[in-house]
C-alpha cells in the first residue's frame, strides 16, 4: 500500500526579515525640554505678574514718590524722604513695637500654644466633648473678620459681657477697650484663630507613631517629659510652619482691630496695617502710607526668614 508524499512545511529554521528598523529619533536639547516643561505654566505665570508682581511693582515706585490723593497734580520722586520721615515719626515708631506686641501676644504666644493644648487635650477626651470643642473653635475662625470683630467689642465694652460676669462675681470691672485696648484686641484674635493652630497641630500629633510614646510611658516617663522630648523634637517643622503662618496673617490683621478700637484710645491700639490706612486714605498721603506698606513687607519676612530657617533645620 503506498502512501501520498507529504508536503513539505514551511522551514521555520529561516527567520522572516522585519520591517526596517526606524531611524532614531534625536534627543531634545535641555534647554528645548525645559520650555516645553513651562508652556502649560505660561498662564499662570502671566496672571501672577500682572495681578500680583504688577502691583508690587507700582507700589514700590509710589513709595518712592510723593503720590496724594488730594491737592496735587503731578507727583514727583523723593528717593527715601518717605523712609527717613517714617523712622523720624513716633507716631510710626509706636505703630511698629504696638504691632510687635499684637503679634508676640496673639500669634506666638496665644495662638501657638492654645491651639497646641487643644490639639493635645483632645486626642484623649471622648468623640462627643471632641466634636463640641472643634464645631466651636471651628466656628470662631470661620466667622468674618467684621462679624468677630462686633461680637469681641460687644465682650469688652463698658456695659459688656465681661464686666457683666466680673459685677455677677463681685469683681472689679473696667472699660477694657480704653485701659488695655492692645490686650483687648490681641485676645480677639486669639480667639478668632485658634482653630487653625489646632487643626495643623491635631494633623501633626496623628503622625506620631504610638508605639513610641507607650515605649515612653512604659519607661516611667511622665506626661511633661513625653511633650517636651518626644512630642514637640518629633512635629518641629509643623510648629514652624504654623508659627509662620500665623505670623503673616496676624501682621495684616485690620478688620478686627478697626471695628473693636479703630486704632484708640489716641493710638494706643494702632499697628502698621491701621497707621498705613490713616496716613494714606484719611491724610491722602499715598507715597508715605505705602512707603509704611513696604516697611510692614520687610517685617514679614524677616519673620518668615527665622521660621524658614527653623524648617531647614534637621530634627
Amino acid at each position: 500500500m503506498t502512501t501520498a508524499p507529504q508536503q513539505a512545511g514551511p522551514d521555520l529554521t529561516k527567520v522572516r526579515p522585519g520591517p526596517a528598523p526606524h531611524d532614531p529619533v534625536p534627543p531634545r536639547r535641555p534647554r528645548t525640554r525645559s520650555l516645553t516643561r513651562l508652556l502649560p505654566l505660561s498662564p499662570a505665570v502671566i496672571l501672577l505678574l500682572l495681578f500680583l508682581a504688577g502691583p508690587i511693582g507700582y507700589c514700590a515706585y509710589i513709595a518712592f514718590t510723593d503720590l496724594q490723593l488730594t491737592g496735587q497734580a503731578h507727583s514727583s520722586f523723593v528717593g527715601l524722604a518717605n523712609f527717613r520721615a517714617a523712622f523720624k515719626d513716633e507716631e510710626f515708631l509706636n505703630a511698629v513695637w504696638l504691632t510687635l506686641v499684637f503679634t508676640v501676644l496673639s500669634s506666638l504666644i496665644g495662638q501657638n500654644t492654645l491651639g497646641l493644648a487643644l490639639a493635645t487635650l483632645m486626642q484623649r477626651a471622648s468623640k462627643p466633648i471632641r466634636t463640641l470643642t472643634g464645631g466651636i473653635v471651628i466656628t470662631a475662625w470661620v466667622l468674618p473678620e467684621v462679624v468677630a470683630g462686633f461680637l469681641l467689642y460687644a465682650f469688652f465694652r463698658r456695659e459688656g459681657t465681661l464686666n457683666a460676669i466680673l459685677d455677677w462675681l463681685h469683681l472689679p470691672s473696667q472699660n477694657w477697650l480704653f485701659t488695655l485696648p492692645i490686650l483687648a484686641v490681641s485676645f480677639a484674635n486669639v480667639w478668632r484663630g485658634t482653630a487653625f493652630s489646632m487643626l495643623v497641630y491635631t494633623a501633626a500629633l496623628n503622625e506620631i507613631p504610638k508605639e513610641i510614646t507607650e515605649a515612653a510611658e512604659v519607661d516611667g516617663a511622665g506626661g511633661w517629659r513625653r511633650m517636651w522630648h518626644i512630642t514637640l523634637p518629633m512635629i518641629r517643622r509643623s510648629i514652624g510652619t504654623n508659627l509662620m503662618l500665623n505670623t503673616l496673617q496676624t501682621l495684616s490683621v485690620f478688620g478686627l482691630i478697626w471695628v473693636m478700637t479703630r486704632g484708640g484710645p489716641g493710638d494706643k491700639s494702632q499697628t502698621l496695617p491701621l497707621f498705613m490706612y490713616e496716613q494714606a486714605f484719611q491724610n491722602s498721603m499715598i507715597g508715605y502710607g505705602t512707603a509704611v506698606a513696604l516697611l510692614l513687607l520687610v517685617v514679614g519676612a524677616l519673620f518668615s526668614l527665622v521660621y524658614v530657617r527653623l524648617l531647614r533645620t534637621e530634627v
